[in-house]
């Protein structure tokens, strides 16, 4: 998961949207749990906003140079999924620099 790690270098910020009781939002909430840790690890200078907010629908928000900003819909997917579309919006920061 080299991936992981360079996510400071396409991101310039993270956020990270969903609801702290509603079960569409349960995997995002997962997700947080078991991976902010290790992002914030290999990223410590990377802004990872989490924002709660009552039936919020659980969305991945990333925001590239020049204020580009690109968003993934997260209910329904599960936590492997979620790593995978996070993974997928590091891809594009890559992309955007080429």
């Amino acid at each position: 998961m080299a991936w992981r790690s360079n996510l400071s270098k396409q991101l310039k910020e993270l956020r990270i949207l969903f609801s702290p009781s509603s079960p569409a939002s349960s995997s995002t909430r997962a997700f947080i749990e078991n991976n902010y840790k290790d992002l914030k690890k290999h990223n410590p200078k990377l802004p990872i906003l989490i924002r709660e907010a009552s039936n919020a629908e659980p969305q991945l928000w990333a925001r590239y140079d020049m204020g580009v900003e690109r968003g993934i819909r997260l209910e329904g997917m599960s936590e492997a999924q979620i790593s995978k579309a996070l993974e997928d919006l590091v891809k594009v920061g890559e992309a955007l620099k080429s």
